[in-house]
């Protein structure tokens, strides 16, 4: 017996009906969303005054511009690579 190809359902005009597939998906999106306001958060806790004139500033060193806020925009750089790839499981392929 020969085996014949499945062909794409025709609609009514004659054309064959293609389906498309986005890359991503909502999910997608949604993560890239969080990881962008990640980033966003991580620079504003970073911002603040700086030295104005002769009087030194100490609040330079805080550990809030220090450490904690380029650690959060950097966790949300490394989460977003990881928004863009993540794909969700199919129910039917388990």
């Amino acid at each position: 017996m020969k085996e014949t190809a499945k062909r794409p359902a025709a609609t009514p005009t004659g054309k064959k009906q293609e389906t498309t597939t986005r890359p991503l998906g909502k999910t997608n999106f949604i993560l890239m969303a969080v990881c962008l306001l990640l980033i966003i958060v991580g620079f504003v806790m970073m911002s603040g005054s700086a030295n104005v004139g002769d009087k030194f500033n100490y609040d330079i060193f805080e550990s809030r511009r220090t450490v904690v806020g380029p650690f959060i925009a950097f966790m949300g750089f490394v989460l977003l690579a990881f928004a863009i790839i993540y794909k969700k499981k199919d129910k039917n392929e388990q």
